[in-house]
């Protein structure tokens, strides 16, 4: 899923500090904020619709996996079937031809794989960088030393103050500018032929 792309892109920095660098917290007047980049992400304008494309393109790519998988299972039948009324060198053969058969579809069903990932990442960036942005810019206007991230695994509050909370605020302001215009995509299988996947390959 691609919000769970988006998740984990936001896992590594729990901290947005001034100046872009994580620090330690000051002592004194300065100011603090916290959000959860969970509740951000999943109402956020655009996500939606990067599910939607990724779903729609990671189908492409498990039918060909599928017809790859169909494929291979068909000739391995057809091995079988035949292996008994095969010499030993046609037999052997029929044996080689099978096997160069599936390291290409296992190589083939990698790359498309591969692909999606990278695909899966790109959909995701145009919400981080938003997101990041209107981080940004609350940071700024409201002279936070800090933003804090209480919506992931990593994160290390443990108890804060609720009127410290701005995710409302930051999801607000995303719904107010809008989705943010998509990446395009070099590596989106559009096209991917006859080809065809072998039993136990790894679909995305």
């Amino acid at each position: 899923m691609v919000v769970a792309a988006m998740a984990s892109t936001v896992a590594a920095p729990t901290v947005f500090a001034q100046g872009g660098t994580a620090t330690s917290a000051p002592s004194g007047g300065t100011r603090f904020a916290y959000i959860n980049s969970q509740k951000i992400l999943q109402e956020a304008p655009g996500r939606a619709e990067a599910e939607a494309t990724y779903d729609k393109e990671s189908g492409i790519v498990r039918a060909q996996l599928q017809r790859m998988d169909d494929s291979l299972k068909a000739m391995y039948a057809d091995l079988q079937r035949d292996a008994p009324t095969l010499d030993s060198a046609r037999r052997m053969n029929r044996e080689k031809i099978f096997a160069d058969r599936r390291d290409e579809y296992q190589h083939r069903a990698q790359d498309l794989n591969d692909q999606m990932q990278k695909r899966q990442a790109e959909l995701a960036r145009p919400l981080m960088d938003q997101m990041a942005k209107v981080l940004d810019e609350f940071r700024a206007k409201n002279g936070y030393a800090m933003i804090f991230d209480v919506g992931t695994q990593t994160s290390v509050v443990v108890s804060a103050d609720k009127s410290l909370d701005i995710t409302d605020q930051v999801l607000a302001r995303l719904k107010e500018l809008g989705p943010p215009k998509a990446t395009a995509s070099n590596s989106t299988p559009s096209s991917v032929g006859p080809m065809s996947t072998p039993t136990g390959v790894r679909r995305p």
